[in-house]
């Protein structure tokens, strides 16, 4: 799953390499801090491959509106 990271398929999903890795980030920190639920079944995977699937199977998106994934702001939290 971390092939997918080489790929310009996921970033061309994200918009760019920076838009991934906030997206990526942010992600991660709402399931490893926050215990949110994985969107796709973990099946062994590690968080960061849990994060990957989610981007590659469109579960969440740069582009916030069209996925309905509500990104949230650390800021006044």
């Amino acid at each position: 799953m971390i092939e997918a990271l080489r790929s310009d398929e996921i970033v061309d999903k994200c918009g760019g390499r920076f838009k991934l890795t906030a997206l990526i980030q942010h992600r991660l920190r709402e399931i490893i801090i926050n215990g949110s639920r994985p969107l796709v079944e973990r099946n062994g995977r590690t968080d960061l491959e849990v994060v990957i699937a989610e981007i590659m199977e469109d579960k969440i998106t740069a582009d916030y509106a069209e996925s309905g994934y509500e990104f949230k702001s650390a800021i006044g939290s």
